[in-house]
Parts: structure tokens; sequence; C-alpha cells
């Protein structure tokens, strides 16, 4: 029988991938699917994984489902958004475009974002890029005035509200903090520097040139993207609840990409097909402080060690996807997994992985040493009566968030009710000083002792005021 020229090449693909596969011995692919074994079910969410060596990708599976509601399972080209591991993205096309001359790292990024704050300190795109800027994080911003994970956001929602922050959380170069708004601003400063947006920048310059075509920054939540993987969290009526993805930002997460795509991605670490000769090494610069201190952040990527091993480790949390690109650059392996369940640790997975392949080169793990009797005692409690909790009752605005926080008394407890009616139990800590579930804040008195505000503390945000409304 003649085997017809299409027919041919799908025998020949077929006969690759399944040595790809046989050539890792059997035992090996056993241990790998051990680890993954409780979620390689049809009743659950999961894991796509890829495992690479020496440039190849020497085994990709899938655990679990894709979309339950829909039957469909996950593989090495099930599309995941793949949250913060997206930032290392938007820092190469900001590397690309400074490599090429057409924008500076030390630029003023108001020189791009002439609507952010002059502040007292400049804050430049390298600050952005090594999260030493001081500018607060957007997403905490939005659930500090009671939005939710699940609510539209685009970049221009992002950059309105980050250019109504009147300070920063600290002197840019200060200190490193993580903050969502870096690569949010990144993106713009792409658009606006070379004319296209980040999605159209990184296709052109990225993704085509590497063949990396089922990866796009999704910045149309309405298009339909094949095989896209639905993301989910555990459920009050049912095991699970699937989380409703409408975010459109992009820069600081929401690229779609698949296992075998990341695996292209992988191979540029070392042959260098996009940015040319040293732009993995430009991609690994360190950030600095202004003492001269290296911090281990560098363009979307973090020098870390695992093991006594050097790593690479970028990974991501949103809604209910985990991910984690786990590299040991120096072995030339790498282990890709993404996960669409909010209960599954990606991270704790790939080195799971890793033991397999490296353990003649990893290092036993050493003891930690044991943490003092009293270290971890917790903090006495501090105790108001309902009476002077009374004083702290009233609504406070914040003209950074455009939002008012209202306090009311309820159970002999002080509350804190946003416009969204959610609310959040108040705990006093010191005199004027509460705590409550992701935050701090300590209300503000004047020379008279009378109650004029507040400043709120959170993760990512520091020092926002709020001030007492009089009527």
């Amino acid at each position: 029988m003649q085997i017809k020229p299409l027919s041919l090449l799908l025998v020949i693909l077929l006969a690759c991938v399944s040595f790809a596969q046989n050539s890792l011995d059997k035992s090996f692919i056993t241990k790998v699917d051990e680890i993954y074994a409780r979620y390689d079910s049809n009743e659950s969410p999961g894991c796509a994984i890829g495992i690479i060596r020496d440039g190849k990708l020497i085994y990709s599976r899938g655990y679990g489902m894709a979309d339950l509601e829909h039957n469909a399972p996950l593989n090495a080209q099930s599309v995941f958004y793949i949250a913060s591991t997206s930032k290392q993205f938007a820092a190469a096309s900001i590397a690309l475009l400074a490599r090429k001359g057409t924008i500076s790292l030390d630029d003023d990024i108001r020189k791009y974002l002439p609507e952010i704050p002059q502040y007292e300190n400049i804050v430049t795109i390298r600050h952005l890029i090594h999260h030493t800027s001081g500018l607060r994080d957007y997403l905490e911003l939005t659930a500090m005035r009671g939005g939710s994970a699940e609510d539209h956001i685009d970049n221009n929602d992002a950059i309105e509200l980050i250019a109504r922050q009147k300070a920063l959380n600290y002197k840019p170069g200060e200190k490193f903090l993580y903050s969502n708004s870096n690569y949010v601003l990144l993106a713009e400063i792409v658009k606006r520097a070379s004319g296209k947006s980040l999605r159209e920048f990184a296709a052109e310059n990225i993704f085509k040139p590497l063949g990396m075509n089922h990866t796009h920054w999704d910045d149309d939540r309405s298009m339909v993207v094949k095989n896209r993987v639905v993301s989910y969290g555990v459920g009050k009526l049912a095991p699970w609840r699937h989380f409703v993805k409408n975010i459109n930002a992009v820069g600081d997460g929401n690229l779609l990409t698949t296992v075998e795509d990341l695996a292209k991605w992988d191979q540029n670490f070392y042959d260098n097909k996009v940015g040319g000769t040293g732009f993995t090494e430009y991609l690994l610069t360190r950030g600095k402080l202004n003492n001269g201190e290296a911090i281990p952040y560098a363009f979307g990527l973090g020098h870390e060690e695992y093991r006594g091993l050097k790593a690479i480790a970028p990974g991501g949390a949103f809604l209910g996807f985990r991910t984690q690109f786990l590299r040991f650059p120096e072995q030339k392996f790498s282990v890709i997994c993404l996960c669409n369940a909010g209960t599954i640790n990606p991270a704790n997975l790939s080195q799971q992985v890793a033991d397999i392949f490296l353990a003649d080169q990893l290092k036993t793990e050493a003891k930690k040493p044991a943490s003092p009797a009293n270290q971890n005692r917790p903090a006495e409690s501090f105790a108001l009566p309902e009476a002077q909790l009374k004083e702290f009752t009233g609504n406070y605005y914040s003209s950074e968030l455009d939002t008012t926080y209202k306090f009311m008394i309820g159970e002999e407890k002080l509350f804190l009710k946003l416009k969204t009616n959610s609310s959040y139990v108040l705990t006093p800590r010191a005199q004027d000083n509460f705590g409550f579930q992701g935050g701090s804040l300590v209300f503000q008195r004047n020379s008279k002792g009378q109650l004029v505000g507040l400043i709120l503390d959170g993760g990512r945000v520091k020092g926002l005021r709020f001030e007492k409304q009089t009527n």
C-alpha cells in the first residue's frame, strides 16, 4: 500500500514523539507519574508537565482535567494562564528594546508615563524591572477598595489606579518589594516606546521567531482560545468551583502558553536565537540597591539555589492557576509544571521531579536549626472595651483609592465594611493600632487628641492615608 505524503509525515511525527518518550528510562517515567498520581483523574483538575534535558523535551504529560464541565483532559498542548511566570517575557521585551537603543533602563518612567506623579525621587525603568521602585501594588490596592480577582481589570484601569498614588512605599532603590504595578507599567512602556502593544511586540520579536505558536498576551478576554484551561478552587456546594478570568491587564501576568511552547523558550536560554549573543546573561543581571547590595531578582527571573545547585525558578499564582518553571542552567535541565487548581503546589512537585533526575548531583538537605522556645510565641492580646471602640466608628475616605471605609460596632467588636459589603473584624494591637486580614491600620489624632484619619499598611502597600469624614 502506498503511503500518502501527509500520512507519511504523521507517521514520522508519531515516531519522533515515541522515540523521545521511549528514550527515557521507564523507571523514571514511573516515578514521575507517581508524583502526579493524585491528580490523574477525570474528576479533578491537575497539572501539565514538561521535563527538558540538554535542549530536548524528554517527557510531557497531562494529569487531570483542563475543563471539568466539558470533560477536556490536560496535555502538553493545553493553554494555561501562567500568572507571574509571565513576567520574564515582559522583561525580555524591555531588554530587546534596551539592547536596540530604543530605550535606556535609566530613563525616568515619566518620559513614557507622564501621568505618573512626580515623586520626590525619580523612578527608572530599571527600578521597575527589579521591583525596587517603591510603587504600590495595583492588585492589592484593588483588593483594598473591595475589588475581587475576578473583576474586569485592564492596563488602563491599573495605570489609572497607580497614578492616583501620592506616595511610594519607600525611596526608589532603597529596598526590594515585589509589586505587580512595575510590570504593568513595563507593558505600557513597550507600547509607547515601540508603537506596538506588548502582545504585538512579543509576538513579532519573541514568540513567532521561536515557533511559540500557542503563546500570546491575553489582552482580549473575549477571544476564543482553543485548548484553553479553566482554573478551580474548592467549592461550597460541589468539590470544585471554577474561577472566571476577566482580567485583561498584561505584563505582570496574563500570558497564555503551553508546556511545549515554554520548552522552546527554555532552549533560547542556551542558544539565544532571540536576543542574540549575551541575551541570557543580560536577562540574568541582578538588581542593585542604592547601597550597592545585589538582590537575587533579575529580569523577571530570580537567582535561587536548590539543594546545592544553582536554579532559576519563576513561579506564579492567580485565581486557581499555579505555575512553576524550574531550571538548573549548569545541568541544562528544566521542569515545567502548570496546574489549574489553587490547592496544588507546583514548586514542590517540580522539586520532586528534579530529585529523581538529578539525584546524583543534589546535596542532602541540611537540617534547619531548631527555633528558640519562645520565638513563635503569639503576641499578647490587647483588649479594648466596646465603649472605647465606639470612638473609632465612622467613615474614612482615601483619595488614592477613591474609596470610603466604614467602621462600626458589632458583637462588641470593631468591624471594617467596604462599599462592596465585604467586612473585616479588627483586632486591637495597641492604642489606636489594629490588625485585620491582610493588613494593619493606625488611627491618627490631632493635637487635641481627636481622631482625624488613619494610615493603612498591607503587604505590598504602605502608608495609605484616609481622612475622617465629618458628615
